[in-house]
């Protein structure tokens, strides 16, 4: 009989970002390991760190021989918008016709969402001319 307990798909993502965030401070992958208990595997938490850091939820630096990480932003919700806009770009990328996927993108949006999506463009626009 397995003694896992199984997880959603992303679960043990979600419980890392969440272990990050109650701790307030960088951990590193056997800190991550231990909080989180379950008996889980060193490299299965490193896993998940290394993920959640490639796709930009985490920030890491060096310590000692190891990485300690720590959530992008000031805590889950700002981590959780890291990953989506991860999964976005990943999307976008792997599609064919970009301008397509765009258009009809934006072409579903509400009008303050639209309106949202300009200002954040127009903000990005004026960071660039700086």
């Amino acid at each position: 009989m397995n003694a896992r307990r199984s997880r959603s798909p992303g679960g043990l993502e979600r419980e890392v970002i969440a272990c990050l965030a109650a701790a307030g401070v960088p951990m590193t992958a056997s800190e991550v390991q231990a909080e989180l208990g379950g008996g889980l595997a060193y490299n299965t938490v490193l896993t998940a760190l290394t993920r959640l850091y490639v796709k930009g939820v985490l920030l890491r630096s060096s310590q000692g021989r190891a990485f300690a990480y720590r959530l992008v932003g000031a805590g889950p919700a700002d981590a959780e918008a890291a990953a989506t806009a991860h999964r976005m770009r990943m999307l976008l990328e792997s599609g064919k016709d970009r301008t397509s996927v765009l258009a009809r993108f934006v072409g579903s949006l509400d009008e303050e969402t639209e309106k949202l999506l300009r200002s954040l463009l127009d903000d990005s626009e004026r960071e660039d001319e700086r």
